[in-house]
């Protein structure tokens, strides 16, 4: 295999754990990014064994291992399905992981507009050959959509304060790096707070870019039709957000938690979780890889 990590996998031992990999099996990665998570798995099959990832953004394909237990698809994992019934796996795949934090290599790469900890572009799109971006919606939304995208996506207490001052801002002059944007909501955010409520703002626009609880919930959904009986799905989650959607989906087989049952009772669900409560890092992964802190790994089997 060629090409350096350029990203730590969240979790990795108990990630590998979770997908119960067989020599002889076909897994696949969502979510491939730095392709840490992608490597063990590959490094675990046999010569029969195969291993499809999945990543929209061309980065990330480009830099992409060689293999022939491998294969690399540029694309959004919502549509995870489409690509393998064309690889003429659909409903054999022994195991699906999904890593939904952002590459470290995006947070790193100032050009890419991810973090306010450098300037750059506002443009935060992980296909960054289509859609809007960052700086698109800021100029464009309107301040009750803006409102809607800090409270829901970022949770925030003063999203139409958030809002009002990103629309008075932009009536003056365009916003359209990480740094004037930063400036311009640093005022409405909890001093005692700062990088945290600034970490939430500026996940709540790139969630809004990527369509990301759209994109989840697409995935989510596709799981059942890609897994055989008894594969193992397994999702790192990094906020409530998609945690939420992923352990409603994990339990009832609908991210929005309502549970269908038959004429005596029994769950309809097609998935299974396994365990109670999510695998979380140990405080030896948080000091080596800090980004994991929040990670949170839930389980589920296909009936």
């Amino acid at each position: 295999m060629d090409q350096e990590v350029y990203h730590i996998p969240a979790l990795l031992p108990e990630s590998l754990e979770a997908l119960d990999i067989r020599p002889d099996g076909i897994y696949v990665d969502a979510t491939l990014g730095g392709g840490g998570h992608s490597r063990a798995i590959v490094e675990r099959l046999g010569d029969k064994g195969h291993l499809y990832s999945f990543d929209q953004d061309s980065d990330a394909i480009s830099r992409a291992f060689s293999d022939p237990r491998f294969t690399p698809v540029r694309g959004n994992f919502r549509f995870m399905a489409n690509y393998l019934d064309y690889y003429g796996v659909l409903g054999r795949v022994d195991g699906i992981l999904a890593d939904l934090g952002v590459s470290s290599h995006h947070f790193d790469d100032a050009s890419r507009g991810f973090s306010f900890r450098a300037d750059g572009p506002l443009d935060m799109r992980m296909n960054n050959d289509a859609g809007r971006s960052a700086a698109d919606i800021i100029a464009e939304a309107d301040a009750a959509e803006l409102t809607r995208l800090f409270k829901i996506y970022g949770e925030l207490p003063r999203a139409k304060a958030i809002a009002d001052a990103i629309v008075k801002a932009r009536s003056v002059a365009p916003i359209t790096t990480t740094s004037r944007f930063t400036e311009v909501v640093s005022p409405l955010v909890n001093r005692a707070k700062e990088k945290k409520e600034l970490a939430q703002i500026f996940q709540a626009l790139r969630i809004a870019v990527n369509g990301e609880m759209e994109a989840l919930e697409s995935f989510l959904d596709a799981t059942t039709e890609v897994l055989r009986p008894g594969g193992h799905l397994a999702v790192i989650t990094y906020h409530s957000l998609e945690d939420r959607m992923v352990k409603n989906f994990m339990r009832t087989g609908r991210t929005d938690g309502h549970e269908e049952k038959d004429l005596f009772g029994r769950s309809s669900s097609p998935m299974k979780p396994l365990g109670n409560k999510p695998v979380v890092p140990s405080e030896a992964e948080v000091e080596r890889n800090p980004r994991s802190r929040s990670a949170k790994l839930r389980i589920a089997v296909k009936s």
